[in-house]
């Protein structure tokens, strides 16, 4: 007998020219915090600014916080906090890729809670207290196809060498994203191709999942369909703009997919791996763990793995896999790499259950530390 629950309270305004909808789209408030990261591609494209005049043609006020890094961390969402706190913003703004928009819903929670962030966190040495205030409302404005952070509750901060995903499903879902592909043209090749693949194992990794349902698999299956075609293409050609639209829509399938289904292992330990090194990027981190993990579930669960070949037009998985990165230019990538020592090996893959234990639960099939570390090995050089 087929059970699920399902609820998505995200109102999605998707395509090209859909930021300009801003100008006349019901806000949740009259003074937002916009929510950026520390470089300055926000400031370069103009993407901040037309922001700030749609924004402006509805009498919104807006302050900005500008700190967030690719790995984003605690001491800036209790910073972005006091700041809305201080500005009296009475809703957020996530505009850039998955780092701003998951800073974001991690600064609404803290902006109307007491405490830390991390008394509210799940796993490592979170508290795992409730939140009892909700959140303040948020809006994403992505401008990556990578996380599908604008389709989820879910938000990925660090403290120290723990980076653990956390969310809340009453109040952490965005009310409103823009899902636009004219903001993604900007994006360099190799970036394309890692927030790609990031969007890829969102959907592979919710299609393998025990709560795997008719719903999520839907949006799976469609997502890896869309990225194994037209990935590529526009890691060729970022200002193909149809191509651009195709994966972008691929992204937001593969945050539905999070938000029915979930991640699995593969992120465990991913979050385990860049919480060492901040310089790794989420998704280099998953393309680097990608063959070895799934090459481990292939005789346990080959019909999964088949479904997930045909839509990538082939018959074996391992294969499409590493012919997509071959095409994105993305296959050679391994730990050694990136500064992680072999003899690391063994506490990175503790780390990545002591920190998010709670998505093996979701595994196909139970995996051991010893083959979680056997994994990171096999992806090591």
């Amino acid at each position: 007998m087929i059970t699920f629950d399902f609820h998505i309270p995200t109102k999605i305004l998707f395509g090209a020219g859909k930021l300009n909808q801003l100008a006349t789209e019901k806000l949740p408030g009259k003074k937002a915090l916009i929510v950026i990261s520390a470089g300055q591609s926000m400031h370069r494209f103009g993407y901040l600014k037309r922001v700030q005049t749609l924004l402006d043609q509805q009498n919104i006020q807006s302050v900005v916080f500008d700190k967030i890094l690719p790995n984003p961390i605690k001491d800036h969402v209790m910073e972005g906090a006091q700041i809305a706190r201080d500005n009296a913003c009475d809703f957020i703004i996530g505009l850039g890729g998955g780092s701003s928009i998951d800073s974001a819903k991690s600064i609404a929670i803290m902006t109307v809670n007491p405490g830390d962030y991390w008394d509210y966190v799940h796993g490592g040495t979170g508290k795992g207290q409730p939140i009892k205030n909700g959140a303040l409302p948020i809006v994403a404005i992505t401008t990556t196809a990578g996380t599908g952070t604008e389709a989820d509750p879910w938000t990925v901060i660090s403290n120290g060498n723990e980076k653990i995903g956390y969310g809340d499903v009453s109040c952490t879902f965005p009310v409103l994203s823009v899902v636009d592909p004219e903001l993604m043209v900007s994006v360099p090749p190799l970036l394309t191709a890692y927030q790609g693949f990031d969007a890829f194992f969102h959907a592979a990794e919710g299609y393998i999942a025990n709560v795997a349902n008719p719903i999520s698999d839907l949006y799976a299956l469609e997502s890896i369909r869309l990225i194994a075609r037209y990935l590529p293409i526009v890691v060729a050609d970022g200002s193909d703009i149809e191509a651009r639209g195709k994966v972008a829509w691929a992204n937001t399938l593969s945050g539905l997919v999070e938000s029915t289904s979930s991640c699995t292992s593969e992120h465990s330990l991913e979050h385990a791996l860049s919480a060492r090194n901040s310089d790794l990027a989420h998704g280099a981190g998953l393309i680097i763990l990608s063959e070895a993990y799934f090459s481990h579930f292939s005789d346990k669960i080959p019909g999964r793995l088949k479904d997930m070949a045909r839509a990538m037009g082939k018959d074996d998985f391992i294969e499409a896999l590493t012919e997509l990165q071959k095409k994105c230019g993305v296959h050679d990538l391994k730990l050694s790499d990136y500064g992680i020592l072999e003899s690391e090996l063994p506490e990175l893959a503790l780390n990545a259950r002591r920190t998010m234990g709670g998505l093996y639960q979701v595994d196909p099939v139970p995996l051991s530390d010893q083959d979680a570390e056997k994994i990171l090995r096999n992806s090591f050089s």
